[in-house]
């Protein structure tokens, strides 16, 4: 009996030993990569060199990592006393930009002159459907603002008509009429009035009846981007002497 035991204990011994070497073989390699390295002071370091450089969307996007993978961490607790100052700047700097690439300014000759553009697109409607609103300086003909419709359709405005429109919410009117050389435009009768509206504005509205079906529309302009500056003054044209 007692050999029998001895024989059982030799015999099977080894392979429990073996299973057990095995078992605790297979976790160890599992729980390395369970457990993710903590490069977080290089990573912090990397935070702190895109504060340095001013690059704000490199870092709010280093800087949420950094809180996502080490919440706990002495870098995490850094980055939450400066990310939110940055990340409000990125976000309002972002804006700000967005708002200024929606107009379009251009100086270029055109009959009779040289006319200087600043234009920009209605956000409502978007697509084909979209409206111009067109500040122009010409040599000769002065200074205008209108709407410019692309379509072949242009407005409908007997005479003189009034615009519903509202500058950031608050309701104004705007004097229009028709080109009677035919183009798909509403020309304003009061150009400054209008311009010195939409300096202060950071979005307008306007109600028109388009000319295909006698369509209402409600045209939204993010204006807020319009710089002055970038809408160039030009130079009338000297009459030539005979």
């Amino acid at each position: 009996m007692n050999q029998r035991l001895r024989f059982a204990a030799t015999a099977f011994g080894p392979l429990l030993l073996l299973a057990g070497c095995s078992q605790s073989g297979d976790q160890a390699p599992q729980q390395a990569a369970q457990a993710p390295a903590d490069d977080s002071a290089d990573k912090l370091n990397t935070y702190r060199q895109l504060q340095r450089i001013g690059n704000d969307e490199m870092a709010v996007t280093m800087g949420k990592e950094i809180i996502a993978r080490y919440p706990n961490s002495d870098a995490a607790k850094e980055v939450q006393q400066s990310l939110p100052e940055i990340e409000k700047r990125y976000t309002e700097n972002s804006e700000k930009n967005r708002l200024a690439g929606l107009w379009r300014n251009q100086v270029s000759p055109m009959a009779g002159g040289t006319q200087s553009t600043a234009t920009i697109y209605t956000s409502q409607p978007a697509g084909d459907d979209r409206v111009r609103l067109v500040l122009r300086r010409h040599t000769e003909w002065g200074q205008n603002a209108f709407l410019f419709n692309g379509g072949p359709h242009g407005f409908v405005c007997k005479g003189v008509c009034s615009i519903k429109a509202t500058f950031d919410g608050k309701p104004g009117t705007i004097s229009a009429f028709a080109p009677t050389t035919g183009e798909p435009a509403l020309l304003f009768k009061d150009d400054k009035g209008f311009i010195a509206q939409l300096e202060k504005a950071k979005k307008i509205t306007m109600d028109v009846t388009l000319q295909d079906g006698e369509k209402k529309e409600t045209l939204v302009f993010e204006t807020g981007g319009f710089d002055p500056n970038k809408w160039q003054p030009v130079t009338k044209t000297a009459a030539k002497k005979k």
